[in-house]
């Protein structure tokens, strides 16, 4: 951060407006339609960006920058593995565009925890734990072919993970 006192604690505000805002936006969306578009991405990567440069957000230019790329890459390769689609990748890059590179690392790392816990929950719902669990297991035990075990799911063991990236990204916002 770059800023002290009373005006930090109103660029944390107005960062965490907009981060909560986009967030509940790609949540639902996510849900609805199983994506989470490009407009939305690119309209909180630029947000974050022009936050930092009117010095209203929480971080400089630099880490915001830093951020988005750093949010990026982190997400890349569960997306490369199947297992995240390509806006839940560009949703965590913008958050990183906002919350910066060090708090966008605490926002993949709690996302994966609510992804799991989120896993498990859409699994018991649809009565497919055991399945689940069972497919886990092959994929640990044999790591050569994750992306072909998850290729291969059937549908009704998809779910929206932009729920997953909300929580664990306003946990990293609003515990800094």
């Amino acid at each position: 951060t770059r800023c002290s006192g009373r005006s930090s604690a109103r660029a944390t505000s107005v960062t965490l407006a907009v981060l909560s805002a986009g967030l509940l936006v790609a949540t639902v969306v996510d849900i609805r339609t199983r994506r989470i578009p490009n407009w939305l991405t690119g309209t909180m990567a630029i947000a974050g960006l022009g936050l930092a440069a009117l010095g209203w957000g929480s971080v400089s230019v630099g880490a915001a920058v830093l951020g988005c790329v750093v949010g990026l890459v982190l997400m890349l390769p569960g997306h490369a593995l199947g297992a995240t689609g390509a806006g839940d990748v560009k949703l965590m890059a913008a958050v990183g565009s906002l919350l910066g590179p060090l708090l966008v690392v605490n926002a993949v790392l709690f996302t994966a925890i609510a992804g799991g816990v989120l896993a498990v929950t859409v699994a018991i719902h649809r009565r497919r734990l055991g399945m689940t669990l069972a497919g886990t297991g092959r994929m640990i035990a044999a790591p050569t072919d994750i992306k072909g075990e998850i290729a291969s799911g059937v549908p009704a063991s998809r779910f929206a993970y932009g729920p997953a990236v909300a929580v664990g990204s306003l946990l990293a916002g609003f515990l800094q």
